[in-house]
C-alpha cells in the first residue's frame, strides 16, 4: 500500500524500517523536472546520516548522453527525455547496488553540462544508496526493469503549476529572456514532466511537500 508522507523525518523513518537486502538498501527519488529530487536526497542523506546510517546519493544525470551523442541523433534539444540517457549503463550500474563492495560511478557537472565520468565513489561503508531522477518509475522498456532493485520508492507530487514557476526561473537564472525561458520550459521540461506523469509505475511513497 502506498504511503502518502509530507515530512522528511517521515521519510527517513519509511527508509530505515526496509531491511537492507544484501550489502545495502537502495532508494528511489523519482519526479519530474523541479519537482525537488536533488534538494530531497540531499536532505534525506544529511538526515539519515544524523541517525547513524551512512547514506550515499547516486543521482541518474551521470547517464546523460554526451551532447556530441545527441546532436548525432537529432536530440540535443531534448536534452533530458529518457532517449538522451545512457539506460543500459544506468540499469548495469543500479544492479550492482546491493552486493559490490565499492564502485564508482558517473555524475552531471550541470556548469559544464557533461558527463564527469567515474567522479562518484559509492564506498563499502555506504549502508543506503539514494538514487535520485526522473525516470525511476517509468514504465517504458528498460526503464520498468529499474524498479526490482528499489527496496523503497519515494515519488514527489508537485504541481504542474509550480513546476512551471520553478523552471521558468531556474532558465531565467541561466541567462535566457522570459520568452525563451517559457519555451525551454514548455518545449522540453514540462514535455518530459507530462511522458512522466502519464507512464508512472506505483510507488511505496508519495511525497508531497509541505
Amino acid at each position: 500500500m502506498t504511503q502518502t508522507l509530507s515530512s522528511l523525518e517521515d521519510v527517513a523513518q519509511a527508509v530505515l524500517a526496509v531491511p537492507r537486502r544484501g550489502l545495502r538498501r537502495v532508494v528511489a527519488l523519482s519526479g519530474p523536472p523541479a519537482s525537488g529530487k536533488s534538494t530531497l536526497a540531499i536532505s534525506l542523506g544529511r538526515h539519515l546520516g544524523a541517525l547513524g546510517c551512512n547514506a550515499t546519493i547516486v543521482p541518474m544525470d551521470g547517464f546523460h548522453l554526451y551532447n556530441q551523442a545527441l546532436v548525432d541523433r537529432g536530440l540535443l534539444d531534448r536534452k533530458g527525455a529518457p532517449e538522451t540517457f545512457d539506460v543500459p549503463g544506468f540499469l548495469d550500474l543500479v544492479s550492482k547496488f546491493h552486493d559490490t563492495p565499492e564502485l564508482l560511478f558517473p555524475t552531471f557537472d550541470r556548469a559544464r553540462d557533461v558527463t564527469v565520468p567515474d567522479s562518484g565513489t559509492l564506498a563499502k561503508s555506504c549502508d543506503t544508496v539514494i538514487v535520485e531522477g526522473n525516470y525511476l518509475l517509468f514504465d517504458a522498456p528498460l526503464w520498468r526493469d529499474l524498479p526490482g532493485f528499489w527496496d523503497i520508492s519515494v515519488a514527489l507530487d508537485v504541481s504542474p503549476e509550480v513546476l512551471r514557476r520553478r523552471l521558468v526561473d531556474r532558465w531565467l537564472r541561466h541567462g535566457l529572456s522570459q520568452e525563451k525561458a517559457e519555451q525551454r520550459a514548455e518545449g522540453n521540461d514540462l514535455r518530459n514532466a507530462r511522458t512522466i506523469a502519464n507512464a508512472q509505475l506505483p510507488s511505496d511513497v508519495v511525497f508531497v511537500p509541505t
